[in-house]
């Protein structure tokens, strides 16, 4: 599939099992078989100004399939100057029309990039089991609300409204909400295709252009679903995208000065280095950061139910996610009960190849992932925590882990309160509201919670008193593209989705005119 290298150097600054960079002559384009059998057209080359080009030293980086250690391809790898190049088409697409585009225009392109990703549905989400780990299951409903979401953001590109202001009658007051500029967004590996829509959408929605940085982990989605951009009439220049580093390219991005906005979704480590690094040049910043999520579960709760949706709530996505529900709170009465069934449930999840239908739990996405997942097994056994079931590698080839529910835990323990990211839960007792409450707040993070139980009121008053930015009740990982997602403390700044998300790319201009009276 390659050709001519001259230079192998290993990067010790990677994200994945093992990434190698190359000077290689590379096509542009690559064929790839998924393992269900579709053949696609892979691009490799970074989306610039509406084309696929190498970058220009010409450096490569692999990318590796989770499910077999193996090599899916290469793609090229973006350095300073390409951002360079790719700032510079976005800021001449914002200043030559995007910016000024008639809302409806912007609708119909956002409208026709949802009709093209709906129309390849399939091999998209192929893409990401391919490149990520995941189940085709996780990955289809990924898919589907991209979809969603971007039609949202087609419907509000004309309803960006400012307001009339009275200052009175002798002056005539308004505000206007203006896109920012260029907009520079980092995105992780978990849900590559889905945080790619949650970034792009609402800022083309707002007249903003894009240079994005897919994870160098999970790259392919984006840059497959740059075809379909340039194919929906979206300008070239509005939406650019550059694989590469984070060290290198998103540290690039941030520090650039013409560079207005950053959006983030990631490690709450690398959240606060953005925070400073954007100081500089005083960006306006978005951050979705990590979680360390509490789901309770009241001995009136319906505790069927209850346990499918912690164990969803956990194990969806391999537990490769933020708002994960990792520590889980049962009360008393029904402990013993809960945790039996949950063992049961757990125990039932299918982890193995993820484009086998019927699969739950895919693979992790990355030999790193799964180095800290048994570590944190390690660290919590040495803690004394009970392992009720899992804690250990399923096979010995692939990056699949067995769903872990560890039990007899307290609440200094390192494995209920750090951000695992991967699919271990723990299982704690409570007796009180006020006691659950207290124990759902004792966290730095505060992004979602879950709570289980058929009394509305006791529903509402401890939704109220928990500290996160989303609480999901009788269920658990109920996006919507329309309710807003955000976090709390140490988990962010900012929201995703609904219209919240439209006010983080756009800024307020206040005009005053002084009306001269004629009598």
């Amino acid at each position: 599939m390659l050709s001519t290298f001259s230079k192998i150097r290993y990067s010790s600054t990677i994200q994945t099992a093992r990434i190698l960079r190359l000077y290689s002559t590379l096509p542009l384009r690559v064929p790839i078989t998924l393992p269900n059998g579709i053949t696609y057209e892979q691009p490799t080359g970074l989306f610039i100004n509406g084309e696929f080009v190498s970058s220009r030293q010409h450096k490569t980086f692999e990318v590796i399939n989770p499910s077999t250690e193996e090599e899916i391809t290469h793609v090229y790898e973006a350095r300073e100057d390409d951002v360079d190049l790719a700032v510079e088409a976005a800021k001449q697409a914002f200043d030559n029309g995007w910016s000024t585009a008639d809302p409806e225009f912007r609708a119909q392109c956002l409208y026709k990039l949802a009709d093209l990703i709906e129309k390849d549905s399939e091999v998209i989400a192929g893409i990401d089991s391919l490149d990520n780990g995941k189940s085709l299951f996780c990955s289809r409903g990924d898919v589907s609300l991209v979809i969603n979401y971007l039609r949202s953001c087609a419907g509000w590109c004309d309803k960006i409204y400012g307001k009339i202001i009275d200052t009175g009658s002798s002056y005539f007051a308004y505000t206007k909400r203006e896109p920012l500029g260029v907009c520079g967004q980092i995105i992780p590996w978990n849900f590559p295709i889905l945080m790619w829509s949650w970034k792009i959408g609402p800022a083309l929605a707002t007249g903003n252009t894009v240079v994005l940085k897919p994870a160098e982990a999970t790259p392919l989605s984006a840059l497959y679903v740059s075809q379909l951009v340039k194919e929906a009439g979206i300008p070239k220049g509005v939406v650019n995208i550059v694989p590469g580093f984070g060290k290198i390219v998103g540290e690039k991005i941030a520090t650039h000065q013409d560079v207005k906005k950053i959006a983030f979704t990631g490690s709450t480590a690398t959240g606060r280095h953005i925070m400073k690094t954007a100081a500089d040049t005083i960006k306006k910043v978005t951050l979705e950061l990590g979680g360390k999520s509490p789901n309770i579960v009241f001995a009136d709760a319906n505790l069927d139910k209850a346990v499918k949706n912690i164990a969803f709530g956990i194990f969806f996505n391999s537990g490769e996610v933020c708002c994960a529900g990792s520590r889980v709170y049962v009360q008393d009465t029904v402990y013993d009960e809960v945790l039996q069934k949950f063992k049961e449930y757990t125990e039932s999840l299918t982890v193995g190849n993820p484009f086998e239908e019927g699969i739950f739990q895919g693979a992790q996405t990355s030999q790193m992932q799964m180095d800290k997942i048994n570590e944190y097994v390690k660290i919590g056994t040495e803690e004394g925590a009970r392992i009720v079931t899992g804690g250990e590698r399923v096979g010995h080839k692939g990056y699949f882990f067995r769903p872990t529910v560890f039990a007899d835990v307290h609440e200094d323990m390192r494995v209920v309160k750090d951000e695992i990211f991967g699919p271990i839960v723990t299982v704690s007792k409570f007796s009180t509201v006020d006691e659950v409450v207290s124990m759902a707040n004792n966290s730095v993070y505060g992004l979602a919670a879950g709570i289980h139980t058929e009394d509305v009121n006791k529903a509402i008053d401890v939704s109220n008193r928990i500290k996160s930015g989303i609480i999901w009740i009788n269920g658990y990982n109920m996006f919507h593209q329309s309710v807003p997602f955000g976090g709390f403390g140490q988990s962010g700044i900012g929201s995703e989705m609904g219209s919240e998300a439209l006010l983080n790319y756009t800024q307020v201009k206040a005009v005053r005119m002084a009306l001269e009276k004629k009598n």
